[in-house]
C-alpha cells in the first residue's frame, strides 16, 4: 500500500512540493501527506541516531587503524621483535629439548590430510620428546581409512604419531580438542601445536617457536604467522591475501608487541598446556573457540607472542560459497563470544582495579 502511495506521489510531483494534511483533498493525497508526517516525527529521528552511531564507530575504527599503522611503521624503524632466550640448533643432548604434543584436527579432508601429517612428521626434533596426535572426526568411513593408513605408514617409520577418532562427534573443533587433552599421557607434555589439516608447517616450526617460552614463564601462546600457497589462483584469493596480510603484519604484530595479546589463530601456534588447563581448556559454547580460549588466558593473566618472521603455509577459500562460511563463522563468533565473556572482562578490569589501588 505504502508503495503505490509513493508511486502515486512520484506521478503527481508531491516529492517536490510536499502535501499537507489540512490541505490535502484527495484521500491518497492526506494518505500521503500523513506517512510523511509518520517519516518525520518517528522514523527518522532513531534513524538518524543509528546513523551517528555509525559514524563515532567508523571514526573509532579509523582511529584504531591509523594507530596500528604507526605501531607497524614504530616495529619497523625500531626493528623490534620477540626474542629467544634459548637456542636448539646443534644440540645433541635429548634431555634439552621439552616434550611436545603436536596435535592434528581434522574433518573428511581427502585432499590435504597427507601433506599435513607428512609436514608434522619431518619436524626437525628429537623424536623421544614429541607426539603427534592425528585427531580425526570423520564421519565418512573411506576417509577414515585413508588417514589411519597414513598414520600406519608413518609409525612404521619410527615416528610416534597416533590415531584417534570420537565416536560421538559432539562440540564441532573444541569437542576434538578436549577430548585428546583428556588422555592420560598428556600430563608428561608441556607445550602443545596445533596444526588445522591444510597447514603445512616447516620442519624447523617447533626450533623457531619453542625456544621463546625459556624464562618466560607467563607465556601461554606463540603464534605463527600465516603464508597462503594460492594466494594467486583468482581474485577472490588476491583480495583476501591483501586483507589477511594486514590482519597479521599490521594488527596481530603491533598488538602482540606492544600488548602482549591477541586473538589466537585457532593453527599455526604453540600453546603451554598448563595455561590451557589453567584458563578451563577448550569449551564448546561458541564456535570461534579459538578466540575464547585466548581470551580466557589473558584475563588469567597470560601473555602471548606473534612472530611475524615464522610462517606456516596454508591454503585459502578459492570459492565464494567456502570464502562465505569462513566468513559467516568468523563474524557471528565473536559476537556470541562476546555474550559470553562481557562480564567476565568487567570483573577482571574491576579485580586489577582493586589490586592497582592497593599497591
Amino acid at each position: 500500500m505504502l508503495l503505490c502511495v509513493e508511486l502515486i506521489a512520484y506521478l503527481k510531483g508531491w516529492h517536490f512540493s510536499p502535501p499537507s494534511v489540512e490541505l490535502a483533498e484527495a484521500a491518497v493525497e492526506r494518505a500521503y501527506a500523513k506517512w510523511l508526517e509518520i517519516r518525520a516525527n518517528y522514523l527518522a529521528p532513531p534513524l538518524q541516531s543509528l546513523t551517528n552511531l555509525c559514524i563515532i564507530l567508523f571514526l573509532i575504527q579509523s582511529v584504531d587503524r591509523i594507530v596500528l599503522i604507526v605501531g607497524c611503521f614504530w616495529i619497523k624503524f625500531r626493528k623490534l621483535r620477540p626474542a629467544a632466550a634459548a637456542e636448539y640448533v646443534g644440540r645433541e643432548n635429548v634431555e634439552d629439548y621439552p616434550m611436545v604434543l603436536v596435535q592434528i584436527p581434522m574433518c573428511n579432508e581427502r585432499e590435504v590430510y597427507q601433506q599435513s601429517i607428512a609436514a608434522c612428521c619431518i619436524q626437525d626434533w628429537q623424536k623421544e620428546r614429541m607426539l603427534i596426535q592425528v585427531l580425526d572426526d570423520s564421519d565418512e568411513l573411506d576417509a577414515q581409512l585413508l588417514i589411519k593408513a597414513e598414520v600406519q605408514k608413518w609409525q612404521q617409520r619410527g615416528v610416534h604419531i597416533l590415531y584417534r577418532h570420537r565416536l560421538i562427534h559432539t562440540g564441532y573443533k573444541a569437542g576434538n580438542l578436549k577430548s585428546a587433552m583428556s588422555c592420560d599421557y598428556v600430563k608428561d607434555y608441556e607445550f602443545v601445536a596445533i596444526f588445522d589439516a591444510d597447514f603445512q608447517p616447516g620442519p624447523d616450526f617447533l626450533k623457531k617457536t619453542i625456544p621463546h617460552f625459556k624464562g618466560k614463564d607467563d607465556l601461554a601462546l606463540v603464534q605463527a604467522r600465516w603464508a597462503f600457497v594460492n594466494k594467486d589462483e583468482n581474485l577472490l584469493t588476491r583480495l583476501q591475501n591483501i586483507n589477511l596480510s594486514f590482519h597479521f603484519e599490521v594488527e596481530q604484530q603491533v598488538n602482540g608487541v606492544f600488548i602482549n595479546f591477541f586473538g589466537f589463530n585457532g593453527t599455526a601456534g604453540v600453546w603451554r598446556i598448563k595455561a590451557l588447563e589453567d584458563c578451563g581448556g577448550w569449551l564448546e559454547r561458541t564456535t570461534v573457540e579459538d578466540m575464547d580460549i585466548a581470551v580466557r588466558a589473558h584475563l588469567c593473566g597470560w601473555k602471548f607472542i606473534y612472530l611475524n618472521d615464522v610462517k606456516c603455509l596454508c591454503e585459502l577459500p578459492e570459492s565464494y560459497e567456502a570464502y562465505k562460511k569462513q566468513q559467516h563463522r568468523w563474524h557471528s563468533g565473536p559476537m556470541q563470544l562476546f555474550c559470553f565473556c562481557f562480564v567476565d572482562i568487567l570483573c577482571a578490569k574491576a579485580l586489577l582495579d582493586e589490586r592497582c589501588k592497593g599497591e
